[in-house]
């Protein structure tokens, strides 16, 4: 059953894997810009109206870019934490600012923010999150890049009893009908999704 949902997963990672390739860059560009514009919104949304903390991640290559919406966050006042990947997949987080550098991980393949790192209870204190996913189902299913950091630490924070609002930041084309994602014991549904086209919540979320 394991094998048979693993691959299920691999397959519909692989297809939108391969639909993100051909974007183009000026449509990673509008959606960069239109990403920042309704997460932003969102945020002050969740915040009430006053500066906060947001988790946020650097999409890198063909991912929904975030890097608008991390400036975005920043300029509205909000402070912004970026990941880490560290053993065990374990993640420590960076406050970012407009001069933080990025480097290539050791773990992933993905570029981290450099300078001070704080711990998991640090990013438990965040008023937002927001995470990569490849897709999602409107049940909340949500299928990430494979490597399982983000199931791991939301675990964490499930298990500390934190519920920070969360959004799975993905394309239009990736939010898929109920059911589409198979789910295992130890993944951890998403109560909304931010696109293009908006922040919506799903099954169970506001």
């Amino acid at each position: 059953m394991l094998q048979e949902t693993n691959a299920v997963k691999d397959d519909i990672r692989a297809a939108h894997r391969r639909r993100r390739a051909g974007l183009s860059p000026a449509q990673l560009e509008a959606a960069g810009s239109a990403l920042a514009i309704h997460g932003e919104a969102w945020a002050g949304r969740v915040a009430g109206g006053s500066p906060g903390t947001a988790c946020v991640y650097l999409g890198v290559g063909q991912e929904p870019p975030t890097l608008p919406l991390i400036a975005a966050l920043h300029r509205s006042g909000h402070s912004v934490l970026l990941p880490v990947c560290e053993p065990g997949r374990e993640m420590s987080w960076v406050y970012w600012t407009p001069g933080t550098g990025f480097e290539r991980s050791k773990y992933a393949p993905i570029l981290e923010p450099a300078g001070v790192r704080h711990g998991p209870e640090t990013a438990g204190g965040a008023a937002m999150l927001f995470i990569p996913a490849t897709a999602v189902d409107l049940a909340g299913n949500r299928i990430g890049q494979g490597g399982g950091y983000y199931d791991k630490f939301l675990g964490h924070l499930a298990t500390a009893g934190k519920e920070i609002p969360l959004a799975a930041v993905i394309y239009d084309e990736e939010l898929l009908p109920a059911g589409r994602i198979p789910a295992e014991e130890f993944d951890r549904p998403v109560p909304a999704v931010l696109m293009p086209s908006g922040y919506r919540p799903l099954a169970g979320g506001a």
